[in-house]
């Protein structure tokens, strides 16, 4: 029925399981030596990554990307889109922001960026054996049928088949799947190939009556049922994980989670470190007793600044600084911690002035030109091994800058960047990343006061993760139809 060798996975709600599935097919297809590329053609999320190529893409694909054995690259998503507020947001174009849109602008603005859409998709096809997309949120939400780029107005314009994944640990996943079918268009449920039922858990012969009912009533195959897989550690696209983790270990982080946080992936080495007792720290919460508490980035610095205050966070701050307790601002929480941040064209928000924290002799002027640049460096004592991405608009000045808490480059290069207090106290940086390198979560953690017993390496459980979901997912998927899908 279809001749091209693209394999589109769509959801019946968010977070069914879409980024996952692509992952793990991903890497079912590089496992059998088959050059295949992740791609999506429109996302929405404030986690993003920084591409060999110099743009930003959803961090959802740069997972992918590396379980496809690739380096993340801007075709891979071309249409990012980053809320500023509850209706507008900053859109990127195959990695760049070309500017702001209210809702319904970027609506009427979706047949211009399906061309972009199809001129990534194209050059992808041309390079790669087989092209895994996903999908965004779920094809049957009306209000976005009309110029869909992300669903099935892609897979319409490219001609491919789809599979439609629900997630049963949420419930009704019948009625998820029948009734997500029962709002296509004839032409679109022709093209749905089967279904995969996401996070079960039990015993599958007690589903199998239920399996059997969805298949003859939509005449389509359930091609796999992938069990509940616990203790799986994969980048987060948006959402926050809520649960303290580890709350029995001594030593305490909290992260604010404000508003429109970004990039929230940073902290996953400390969330996941079995000495670190992890928390989120969110509105109406005041800050607790911690050892370490960290201020991150934001899509939205001035208007996140002031939700800090309001929620009162700015004396907690005061008062874990008091009490021995160390600071670290990434990004927009580091530009938090000067005294001014200034935006006088309104490039986050409406033009205007904030007064900051006032913990570094600095100022930060918001620029329309972003940073974005991967970054291979060392901490401040120019001898612990840092990398990461930078990934902000913004220039900062002043004093503070002249104590850097890291220093970038390669072959002799030594650029500063951040700030670390003449108390040794609070320490600033635009460096996302900053934890992924085991010696520089070791050397930060010795820092704040902790002397790791063991070491973790972020990157090496996200391999170890994703080989296994690829074996899961392998041994749960109807084998058959993946082998001819790919091979013919």
């Amino acid at each position: 029925m279809f001749e091209s060798k693209t394999l589109m996975v769509q959801g019946t709600t968010s977070d069914a399981g879409k980024s996952t599935l692509v992952a793990a097919l991903c890497r079912i297809l590089k496992n059998r030596d088959i050059s295949v590329v992740p791609f999506k053609p429109q996302n929405m999320a404030l986690n993003s990554a920084v591409t060999i190529d110099g743009g930003e893409i959803g961090r959802a694909q740069a997972l992918q990307a590396q379980a496809a054995g690739l380096q993340p690259h801007t075709d891979m998503n071309p249409i990012l889109i980053k809320p500023t507020s509850d209706t507008r947001a900053q859109i990127i174009v195959q990695g760049r922001a070309v500017t702001d849109m209210d809702a319904a602008v970027y609506h009427d603005y979706k047949t211009q960026a399906m061309g972009y859409v199809l001129d990534s998709y194209q050059r992808l096809q041309q390079q790669y054996q087989v092209v895994l997309v996903e999908g965004a949120g779920s094809p049957a939400e009306i209000n976005l049928r009309d110029r869909d780029i992300a669903n099935m107005g892609f897979a319409e314009a490219v001609d491919c088949p789809v599979i439609l994944i629900a997630d049963i640990d949420r419930g009704g996943v019948f009625a998820h799947l029948v009734g997500t079918l029962e709002l296509l268009s004839e032409s679109e449920r022709d093209r749905v190939v089967g279904f995969v039922i996401n996070r079960f858990r039990g015993d599958i012969g007690l589903l199998q009556s239920g399996l059997d009912w969805l298949e003859q009533k939509t005449g389509k195959p359930v091609l796999a049922v992938i069990p509940y897989l616990h203790g799986l550690y994969l980048d987060a696209e948006d959402a926050l994980t809520r649960d303290v983790s580890n709350a029995q270990a001594e030593f305490r982080v909290a992260v604010l989670a404000l508003p429109r946080i970004s990039n929230h992936t940073d902290f996953d080495s400390l969330r996941l470190h079995p000495q670190v007792s992890f928390q989120w720290v969110g509105p109406n919460q005041t800050i607790p007793a911690c050892d370490l508490l960290i201020i991150p980035g934001s899509k939205n610095t001035r208007a996140d600044l002031q939700f800090l205050c309001e929620q009162g966070w700015d004396k907690g701050i005061q008062k874990h600084l008091r009490y021995g307790g160390k600071v670290i601002g990434i990004c927009g929480g580091f530009q938090m911690l000067g005294e001014m941040i200034q935006d006088p064209e309104g490039v986050e928000s409406i033009p205007g002035t904030s007064v900051g924290l006032g913990y570094f002799a600095m100022q930060t002027e918001l620029t329309r030109e972003k940073v974005l640049r991967q970054q291979t460096g060392f901490l401040w004592d120019k001898n612990t091994p840092v990398t990461g991405y930078e990934i902000h608009t913004g220039i900062s000045s002043g004093d503070a800058l002249l104590q850097p808490a890291c220093y970038f480059g390669v072959n002799g290069e030594c650029l500063p960047d951040g700030a670390i207090s003449h108390d040794g106290a609070i320490l600033g940086t635009y460096l996302h990343g900053l934890f992924d390198q085991p010696v520089a979560l070791t050397g930060l953690l010795k820092w704040a006061g902790l002397s790791t017993k063991e070491i973790l390496d972020i990157n090496q459980q996200r391999e170890l993760s994703l080989e296994r979901l690829a074996s899961e997912t392998e041994a749960a998927l109807d084998t058959d139809f993946l082998q001819q899908w790919s091979n013919r």
